[in-house]
């Protein structure tokens, strides 16, 4: 019932952003809904290496959660989406420099970041986590206990989990990654003693290395709020990608998006 209605919902949104799409009244309250419409295409940031949230499968299309929701988005606005693939730490600068719409790959809303963006959400709410094969370092309470010179840490370049590191633990030595894949690759090579990153990463690295000794802190010891990234500046649009969210969460359809990628490891076999 709830898809019907969720539905019903879509086609509505959809019929009248359609007949909107003609009144020149978007290119004054919104030049990116504007820009959007005109070229009858959604574009989005992605890193497309950050499951459940958003992956690359056997035949190279990028699957996950917030696929999931920017195909809602573009299916409401009446347009094709079009993903664009980027390295994390440089999805920001695509978004500020206009080549894509909004980011949609696991992005932390922090006070740095909205400084020079918007954010509308959070649509998860995430935390960072261990991924190690030292039982010591995932029954440590407190990360700062951590803070040793030989303490070899690996986290994504440009990401909240880097932030966290050099903060909690200056006297470490940081790694940084341009992916998780080779961030991962490290732990499991023992070429680091852990990978520092939101505790979804470290979930599904332990389901895709089951026989590989590795474990993690499961509950996550930081507050993550994943929001999706906009150009500032656009109230309009801001607006609507938030009323579009709050209907996905009142539907009960974002429950059943986060359930079907976070919850279910069936996904696993699509992964190269």
């Amino acid at each position: 019932m709830k898809r019907v209605k969720l539905f019903f919902v879509l086609l509505l949104v959809g019929v009248f952003t359609s007949a909107c799409a003609h009144m020149m009244g978007f290119e004054k309250s919104s030049p990116t809904i504007h820009k959007i419409l005109k070229r009858g295409e959604l574009v989005v940031g992605t890193a497309g290496n950050m499951p459940p949230l958003n992956m690359t499968d056997k035949k190279g299309e990028i699957i996950g959660v917030e696929v999931d929701i920017a195909h809602y988005f573009a299916g409401a606005m009446g347009v094709e989406l079009n993903l664009v693939k980027k390295p994390f730490s440089e999805l920001l600068p695509a978004l500020e420099a206009g080549e894509v719409d909004m980011i949609l790959s696991g992005m932390t809303i922090t006070p740095e970041r909205n400084l020079k963006v918007a954010f509308a959400g959070p649509y998860i709410i995430s935390g960072k986590a261990f991924l190690t094969k030292d039982k010591h370092i995932v029954s440590t309470k407190d990360a700062s206990e951590l803070n040793l010179s030989e303490m070899r840490v690996v986290a994504l370049e440009g990401s909240t989990s880097e932030t966290l590191v050099k903060e909690i633990m200056p006297t470490a030595q940081l790694i940084t990654t341009k992916n998780y894949d080779d961030a991962v690759e490290m732990v499991l090579q023992d070429k680091v003693n852990a990978l520092v990153a939101d505790y979804q990463i470290c979930v599904v690295s332990l389901l895709r290395h089951p026989d590989q000794g590795l474990i993690s802190i499961i509950t996550p010891f930081t507050y993550e709020p994943l929001g999706i990234a906009l150009r500032a500046g656009d109230p309009h649009l801001i607006n609507w990608v938030n009323n579009f969210l709050n209907t996905l969460k009142k539907s009960g359809e974002l429950d059943i998006l986060r359930a079907r990628w976070i919850k279910d490891s069936s996904w696993l076999k699509e992964l190269p």
